[in-house]
């Protein structure tokens, strides 16, 4: 077919050769034109609008579990209309996994289509200040542990070539909205392949709440009250407008669901209607947060249609791990990833298995579903072999085309793999963990989890056992050995720095009998429910161990949910959290609940530089009591120190200093 600008030429041609004709003469041969264009038109196959160089958009929904979705028939109480209106559009994965149970591992993954285990990024710590580009190996571990932890590094570092660098070479406009989480400048999404970043934004959660006001460093609200998705989604729509033909990638990289756990008020009171005290999402602050992550996508599906683009548009929606089981909101835990085991953090199902479409007109069959295991790094050699693109020289994918599948074939015999060699203090915890799934079959392995520093596994059928109950590494062993082979072969190809044994573990304190527990106590973990010990002052500890010792309060066994909590209901208006802490360098922050446990926490976050011992100054922008204060403290190895406490509130000069 002629380009605009040919058929531009021609008519001018043809406008000159007619134009000594006579008028009916002319009115005859126009239309034998008009006839013999519409003769032709009836005959040719019409031409498809999806070209060769179609749009991209990745969603990645933070936190957003396998049963946070109305995909799967596993909820009642979450409403996703505009995700099953995407649902219909493509192809929805039932076996979908993220790379990792938490999440900057798995936005490595799907940038760089290497797993975690190859990047070494392993835990979400690229918000911390310090910078670390590679992995590196401690010398021992504390005395509970059989394994020694590696300690990952905290940028994704900018030689990794991304899916969004390989598309920008091929021409495609870039940009990156929301969440990022793999390193500040000069490792933000500008370094990374991407022309633009909103809201340009490295920590872990949106800045101070997902309504505004916000606390973005450069990006503020258009209106009061204003939800970082609502706005996020509609700068998406905005920057697609301007692309004017232009192919463009586009990450959508939702906030949600992550915490903070708050939402518009007004849907959280619809959703308090809705509440059944007997269902396990029972959270209606977690629902209405569903409601502004579908209503986003709502947002962009509104926008492609109207721009006429979502017949030429390739959409991915997916998560970055399972949804959260451990933090509390309205008195219970955000979300139930029922019915599979565990969640965010965890090696179980729950913690890896997450939803899953694919968008892809002329490939993937509207409205089909399909249940390949698929995986976080498939994701770009799968673009890549649709798109006829070439890998760089020497680049590696841990990932593959899933592009049979997508066109309704099976992938039987694929192998994916999660490593991750941590062990966060969370419900449904595990040892340091690797795992493989091939067909019907799951195995995990602890590394060094056995008798004399051997291996442990962990084997289950998931068809037959979805919740995984049943170990049957003891009655096929044949099995284990053969799926163990294919992660030592991962571990190797991907020059993963593995756990070592420990040679200061103790098995006094180990309890074994507590791996796996929703409720872990004990040493192997510390207290799970808040310690009333007088040497703390009114400070209580949750998800560590802490203990005075010559004047310093010492928390050992921190989980990454670890906090003091203190009931400072004396408390009014704005006021000063003041302390002394000897921590390691990282972001951390200080809630206060107005309505006591079971309310809505505010939040203000601090830095720690990690030097030694120093002072944290933290304001409180409270309008009225504070409630409930809780100093969360960063998830480390070795103990945090805390020398005092000090709270000062303006109103009234009320002041409380805890000099431990």
């Amino acid at each position: 077919m002629l380009s605009s600008g040919r058929n531009a030429t021609a008519t001018s041609k043809s406008d000159t050769l007619f134009a000594g004709m006579s008028g009916q003469r002319m009115r005859f041969i126009s239309l034998m034109r008009f006839l013999a264009a519409l003769l032709f038109s009836a005959f040719v196959i019409p031409h498809s609008s999806f070209s060769a160089e179609p749009n991209v958009i990745v969603i990645l929904a933070d936190d957003l579990g396998w049963s946070d979705t109305t995909l799967y028939g596993t909820t009642t109480f979450y409403q996703t209309p505009n995700v099953e209106r995407l649902a219909k559009r493509g192809m929805t994965f039932t076996r979908a996994y993220s790379a990792s149970p938490l999440c900057s591992p798995t936005r490595s993954a799907l940038l760089t289509g290497q797993s975690p285990a190859r990047t070494g990024i392993t835990v979400p710590n690229c918000h911390e200040p310090r910078v670390v580009l590679e992995t590196t190996m401690p010398k021992t571990a504390a005395a509970n542990m059989k394994a020694i932890q590696p300690s990952p590094p905290t940028r994704l570092k900018t030689e990794y070539r991304t899916l969004a660098e390989t598309l920008k070479d091929a021409g495609y406009a870039t940009a990156h909205f929301g969440k990022w989480h793999l390193g500040p400048e000069p490792y933000s999404p500008l370094q990374q392949g991407f022309d633009v970043d909103l809201p340009h934004h490295p920590g872990p959660s949106p800045a101070g709440s997902f309504v505004a006001p916000w606390k973005f460093a450069n990006f503020k609200e258009k209106s009061p009250g204003e939800h970082i998705e609502d706005r996020m989604a509609a700068e998406a729509v905005a920057w697609m407008e301007q692309q004017q033909g232009k192919p463009f990638y586009l990450n959508y990289w939702m906030f949600s669901v992550h915490a903070p756990f708050d939402a518009k008020k007004a849907n959280i009171e619809t959703h308090r209607s809705r509440v059944d005290p007997k269902d396990a999402q029972r959270s209606p602050t977690y629902a209405a947060m569903i409601q502004s992550m579908d209503d986003a996508i709502g947002t962009l599906l509104d926008g492609l249609d109207r721009l006429k683009l979502a017949d030429n548009t390739i959409i991915i929606f997916t998560a970055d791990n399972g949804g959260n089981m451990y933090n509390e909101v309205d008195g219970t835990t955000p979300t139930s990833n029922r019915p599979l085991r565990g969640g965010k953090a965890t090696m179980f199902e729950g913690g890896t298995r997450v939803p899953g479409v694919v968008v892809w007109p002329g490939i993937a069959k509207p409205g089909s579903r399909s249940d390949a295991i698929i995986q976080s790094e498939d994701y770009y050699p799968t673009l890549l072999e649709a798109l006829a693109l070439k890998a760089a020289k020497g680049q590696r994918f841990d990932g593959h085309s899933i592009l049979p599948a997508l066109k309704g074939d099976a992938l039987a015999g694929k192998a994916v793999f999660q490593y991750f060699p941590h062990n966060p203090g969370v419900p449904d915890w595990l040892p340091p963990a690797v795992s493989v799934h091939r067909d019907d079959w799951k195995l995990i392995r602890l590394f060094h989890g056995g008798e004399k520093g051997a291996h442990r596994h962990l084997l289950f059928n998931l068809r037959d056992d979805l919740g995984e109950k049943n170990n049957l590494a003891a009655a096929k062993p044949e099995l284990v050995a053969e799926l163990d082979a294919l992660i030592e072969g991962f571990l190797t190809d991907t020059k993963a720095v593995v756990p070592v044994p420990n040679p200061k573990f103790d098995p006094a304190q180990y309890h074994p009998e507590l791996e796996g527990k929703s409720q872990p106590k004990g040493k192997a973990k510390g207290p799970t429910k808040d310690v009333a010990d007088p040497a703390l002052q009114g400070w209580k500890a949750r998800d560590c161990t802490a203990k005075v010792q010559n004047g310093v309060l010492k928390l050992t066994k921190l989980g990454d949910a670890a906090f003091l909590g203190f009931a400072a209901g004396k408390h009014h208006g704005p006021t000063t959290l003041k302390a002394r802490i000897k921590a390691q360098a990282g972001t951390s922050h200080v809630d206060w609940l107005p309505q006591g446990a079971e309310g809505q926490a505010k939040r203000s976050d601090f830095t720690l530089k990690g030097s030694g011992w120093e002072e944290i100054n933290v304001e409180l922008s409270a309008e009225g009591p504070l409630g409930i204060v809780r100093l969360y403290l960063p998830m480390q190895e070795n103990p945090v120190e805390i020398d005092w406490i000090e709270l000062t509130s303006k109103e009234g000069g009320r002041g409380m200093r805890s000099s431990f």
